[in-house]
């Protein structure tokens, strides 16, 4: 009864997404795609790209961008977000004949969905292993992206997620499991801890000066509703599966600029750390927040600052001032003319292969 009551709850409170789209690919097949805000504006408003974790969809970043922390930024911005394969809510099985793609292909096939979109340069915010994805976009496709918000971004193949690999490959049946279940708790939240010997799970209360206890449990409430409601189990163990076998994400030489975003309660908090540390510090900036684990949605209003910080770093969201600073604008600029990007400094004149069609919305 109580996990009925949260589902319900959040179905009503789940904001309106304007547009949806399904856009065929080469090699991913058909992706589902959810705008948020107004594309015809794309030259006076910041756009994002986004793609979701593990055991979720494009709902959870959705919830971000509507939290009261957002709001200015959404006002001023456009929102481009992506369902992984068989993730959009109730999805059929995946077909057997249908290979899914590695985290690798799916990267380079987003640039079809700002094609298809007529969008010429976006903003990446991914999360876990869709942070994976974003990220070798940017690589793929330089300039098509003007930074990368990477939210507990693994970078190599050898991580905690890897002490779980035997667990995964057991994993049958159209259910998800208990132990499936904890391990993406685990992935997401990092309050549950794995005890070598025992192959168990236990859950641990924390307590934190972002999120209190009972916000905990709402929003734990509310992830396992959704991975046992509207989620297609199947295909929810297919991109977990793409996930473990993902390969090595180079990110030493990226173009695009990078902000990496990690809890200290993540279970990726010192695999982002030492990320940090292997790139050049002209080109990345690190958000580590205390005492959370889900810095999305237990933490919004410390990433929306940095967020905000990072994108007027590329010329975006100018109107808006940054935390703590007093607006001050010229009369003789309208706020639309301020938020207009200014990509100078970042030389992203596309190439002809890059440039996606200059058909109008």
């Amino acid at each position: 009864m109580y996990l009925c009551g949260v589902r319900d709850f959040f179905k009503r409170r789940r904001p309106f997404v304007e547009r949806k789209y399904v856009v065929s690919t080469d090699r991913s097949g058909d992706i589902h795609v959810h705008v948020q805000g107004d594309l015809t504006q794309q030259d006076k408003r910041c756009v994002f790209l986004t793609v979701h974790d593990l055991g979720t969809n494009h709902s959870s970043m959705v919830d971000f961008v509507n939290s009261p922390a957002m709001s200015e930024i959404k006002e001023r911005s456009c929102f481009i977000h992506i369902d992984v394969p068989g993730h959009e809510e109730n999805s059929p099985d995946l077909p057997d004949s249908y290979q899914f793609p590695s985290l690798q292909t799916l990267g380079e096939d987003l640039v079809t969905v700002l094609d298809f979109l007529h969008i010429r340069y976006a903003v990446g915010i991914g999360e876990g292993a869709g942070a994976n994805i974003l990220a070798r976009c940017g690589l793929a496709h330089p300039r098509r992206l003007l930074g990368l918000v990477l939210v507990n971004c693994t970078a190599s193949t050898s991580s905690v997620a890897d002490a779980f690999r035997s667990r995964f490959s057991r994993w049958r049946g159209a259910d998800i499991s208990q132990s499936e279940e904890d391990f993406l708790i685990y992935h997401k939240f990092g309050h549950v801890s794995f005890v070598p010997g025992h192959l168990d799970y236990r859950y641990q209360q924390i307590s934190s000066d972002s999120c209190e206890p009972n916000e905990k449990d709402r929003m734990l409430a509310e992830y396992r509703s959704r991975l046992r409601g509207n989620l297609n189990p199947h295909n929810i163990k297919l991109f977990v599966r793409a996930f473990i076998n993902r390969k090595d994400l180079l990110l030493k030489g990226c173009r695009p600029d990078i902000l990496l975003i990690t809890g200290t309660l993540s279970p990726y908090s010192s695999v982002i750390e030492k990320l940090y540390k292997e790139l050049d510090r002209d080109r990345v900036t690190i958000l580590k927040v205390e005492k959370v684990g889900d810095v999305l949605a237990e933490a919004p209003a410390k990433v929306a600052q940095s967020l905000l910080l990072f994108c007027q770093g590329q010329g975006q969201l100018t109107s808006l001032p940054p935390p703590g600073v007093e607006r001050r604008m010229s009369r003789a600029m309208s706020m639309e003319e301020y938020d207009k990007p200014n990509i100078r400094r970042l030389s992203l004149t596309p190439s002809v292969a890059d440039s996606p069609p200059h058909t109008k919305l």
